[in-house]
């Protein structure tokens, strides 16, 4: 009887590649979203900031354009954080549903 599949990572990749063993990849990336969401941290703060400001400075000086643009930075930054919150927590939702480890090590 003929084998219905046949394993093809040593011909294209080489014997010990860093990619035949899965682990390395998801410790990379693990890397990778973990910096990835505390930049995203960090640019939710100085956009909360900026916006915080801005809106204080328009209210000074009796400006409602730099208000609503104070308004619509708060408001991205906050949609922003979010889907990257959210994003988050729906791979840890799959990691507990499939028994996968996706992010972390």
């Amino acid at each position: 009887m003929q084998k219905l599949s046949v394993d093809i990572g040593d011909t294209f990749l080489g014997a010990g590649h860093k990619l035949q063993n899965p682990g390395n990849i998801s410790k990379y990336v693990s890397a990778i979203i973990g910096g990835a969401i505390s930049l995203a941290g960090i640019v939710f703060l100085f956009l909360l900031i900026a916006g915080g400001f801005s809106m204080i400075m328009g209210a000074g000086k009796s400006d409602p354009q730099s208000l609503e643009k104070g308004k619509k930075a708060v408001i991205s930054a906050l949609i922003g954080f979010i889907v990257v919150i959210s994003a988050y927590w729906i791979v840890k939702l799959i990691e507990s549903i499939t028994g996968l480890v996706l992010i972390g090590a």
